[in-house]
């Protein structure tokens, strides 16, 4: 066992309502890759981001190669070699990908920057991880699995001594997963010290862990046959779908009380598919059938006036103001229902906010909490709380579990279950083998932009999703 690099000691930090940590040790060692669990909002990825001075803890020491430091920013973090990869992206959408790796350490040619030299870098570093993104593309411009994959190379790109992992296997296919834990074996074999948050260990069985962390055991089986009626009707129906580079003559059918999987590897162009199908991105060519009637959809607000929600995979973007409150964002996509004269019906507001709090098991402190202040998980339950009080008839659910704890990915699931059995049809976007077969009830399968199977869940397997997803 190497020796101790960190020690953090009684940490304590609260926020308005919210006590994060409650006294909280931690040791790390060189060498060493410690495993950080707990629920959703257990306050794994506050603890870290007090270590690196994103939040100013109220009570602890921290000790840092055998001296006791506070630091102020993740900039002096870095710098004494703690860097952290963070479950929520921090990356700058207008600038090339090498930009953002080598944002204020750029290299330089006289006065100005050398960008040829930063896309060399940054190549090298892409390698190393054994992925293909072009350092050249502008970050904003990649899914969030690949923007996750650049957020671990600007990682290791500094002289780090203290590496954490907050959830960095959460957007990732299996061969990118495989290649970043070559990547942690090769740093844990330089002695460096690992912090890796997650839900996956290999010294306690899965359910040992999940009760460990919610008290309960939660069980993920496979679906083993459809859930929809022979004679449900179609409710959805895209003909011969075109976007841009990555939806290319995508057509498929959706039923009443159907859960669609849509499966692929990353950069398949699932996500692409969806975001043209809501307006989100302008379709090339294709027609969009709703009830049976031809339907026109341009923009997201055309979308959501047929009854089409669309929970993204990037809620930050996309999904959620986090300067609002809980309530403000549940009603979000109806505000009008919720005005009386030229104001905001708060009481009306708040009992429907309440009501998907309850129903979600959103854990907040009330609905006025600042959705900023909310874990990962119960933000996406506000995104979902958002579309379930516009009352969609169609749903779409991109990567709906990403980042988030086993329980509240059950707690979503069943969810999304009852959703279906009331009547609701969804299409469910996933990159996680076993949430497809357990959720799904037909699948979608894609490769490099086409549609390369369908497949009933009865007949699903692993090998032949797989099988599809790697057709050229």
């Amino acid at each position: 066992m190497g020796e101790v690099i960190l020690t953090m000691k009684g940490i304590d930090k609260s926020f308005p309502g919210v006590h994060a940590l409650d006294h909280v040790d931690l040791e790390v060692r060189k060498g060493e890759v410690h495993a950080l669990m707990g629920e959703n909002g257990a306050g794994k990825s506050t603890l870290m981001k007090v270590l690196t001075g994103i939040y100013t803890k109220d009570e602890g020491t921290i000790t840092y190669e055998g001296k006791e430091v506070e630091f102020h920013n993740p900039r002096e973090a870095q710098e004494a070699g703690i860097v952290i990869v963070h479950q929520e992206l921090n990356m700058m959408n207008h600038l090339t990908v090498a930009q953002n790796i080598f944002i204020g350490r750029e290299f330089k040619k006289g006065f100005l920057i050398d960008d040829a030299r930063m896309n060399e870098e940054a190549k090298k570093l892409f390698d190393q991880l054994g992925i293909n993104i072009n350092p050249a593309e502008k970050m904003g411009n990649l899914t969030v699995g690949k923007q996750q994959m650049c957020e671990i190379a600007k990682a290791i790109s500094h002289e780090a001594k203290v590496i954490i992992f907050d959830e960095p296997s959460a957007a990732l296919t299996e061969t990118e997963i495989d290649e970043l834990f070559k990547i942690i074996r090769d740093l844990r074999a330089k002695q460096l010290g690992i912090v890796y948050i997650s839900h996956i260990t290999e010294e306690c069985t899965k359910d040992d862990i999940i009760n460990m962390m919610v008290g309960r055991v939660i069980y993920e089986t496979p679906k083993t046959h459809s859930m929809v009626a022979s004679d449900a009707p179609v409710v959805l129906k895209v003909e011969h779908l075109n976007a841009g580079k990555m939806v290319k003559d995508v057509s498929f059918e959706l039923h009443k009380g159907e859960i669609l999987g849509f499966s692929g590897l990353m950069g398949a162009g699932r996500t692409e598919t969806a975001r043209a199908l809501f307006g989100a991105d302008p379709k090339d060519s294709g027609d969009v059938y709703i009830n049976g009637e031809k339907v026109e959809i341009h923009s997201p607000k055309d979308a959501v006036a047929h009854g089409i929600g669309y929970l993204s995979e990037d809620r930050k973007r996309y999904g959620i103001v986090v300067g609002k409150n809980i309530a403000e964002n549940s009603t979000l996509a109806c505000l009008k229902n919720y005005v009386k004269g030229i104001f905001i019906d708060k009481k009306k507001e708040a009992d429907i906010t309440q009501k998907y709090v309850d129903r979600l098991k959103t854990k907040t402190p009330g609905i006025d909490q600042l959705v900023v202040n909310l874990s990962g998980g119960n933000q996406q339950k506000v995104v979902v709380a958002k579309w379930l009080v516009k009352d969609c008839d169609i749903l779409i659910f991109d990567e709906p579990t990403r980042g988030i704890d086993v329980g509240a990915k059950s707690e979503i699931y069943h969810l999304m279950n009852e959703l279906a059995a009331e009547g609701k049809s969804i299409i469910m976007i996933s990159s996680e083998m076993p949430e497809i077969l357990r959720m799904s009830d037909r699948i979608i399968v894609m490769c490099e932009g086409r549609k390369t199977a369908e497949i009933d869940i009865a007949e699903a397997t692993q090998e032949k999703i797989m099988h599809a997803a790697t057709l050229r």
